[in-house]
């Protein structure tokens, strides 16, 4: 393998986020995040229904300024993991009822920051983004097709939701999209790879 695949490989399999830790104050959890402008009418939604039904399912307060500014305050770490995790979702292009998945135990949001692969190159960003996308968003929708899961392309950051065995395969088909390999290839992958999950 030459070199610089190599680096490539490494840099698809560690592009995540680092996660900042909950704050604790008395018996209350909180977590603050930032989210782009463009998205906090989203996350709001109309009449504010979107926030409350964020605040609903997860038992957890959001504040949110007009800056983009994400407070999230709970009582129970888990479900503040998940509305921090449904805020992040929304902030990065997804649909709110997709991002509402996230409140079932057994479905994961994963991040690849492309930014990590292409650099300062805004040719190579957006052939990479072509690739994931296809032609009239075909390549994305096969791969959510075969894997179960919800794939948004936003900005410099590929999200994939979905139940978590499902999100990590996503997450490897990506990957070789992005490695180069034929989208033919990464189809038949994904095929062999679902009938393994789903018939042992």
């Amino acid at each position: 393998m030459k070199m610089e695949e190599k680096e490539q490989k490494d840099k698809v399999s560690s592009s995540v986020e680092a996660e900042p830790e909950p704050e604790m104050t008395g018996d209350e959890f909180s977590y603050d995040l930032k989210i782009p402008e463009e998205r906090i009418a989203v996350l709001i939604g109309t009449k504010g229904e979107t926030k409350r039904l964020i605040e609903e399912q997860s038992g957890c307060e959001l504040d949110i300024s007009k800056e983009g500014d994400v407070m999230i305050i709970g009582n129970d770490g888990l479900k503040l993991f998940a509305a921090r995790e449904i805020v992040k979702a929304i902030g990065r292009g997804f649909n709110p009822d997709i991002a509402l998945l996230l409140t079932k135990p057994d479905y994961n949001l994963e991040f690849i920051e492309l930014k990590d692969i292409a650099g300062k190159s805004k040719n190579t960003m957006l052939r990479l983004k072509g690739r994931i996308i296809g032609k009239g968003g075909k390549s994305r929708e096969e791969i959510e097709r075969l894997t179960n899961t919800y794939i948004c392309v936003y900005g410099k950051t590929v999200g994939i939701i979905g139940e978590v065995a499902w999100a990590a395969l996503a997450r490897q088909a990506i990957g070789m999209l992005l490695d180069g390999s034929m989208h033919r290839t990464v189809y038949r992958f994904l095929e062999k790879k679902k009938k393994e999950i789903m018939f042992g």
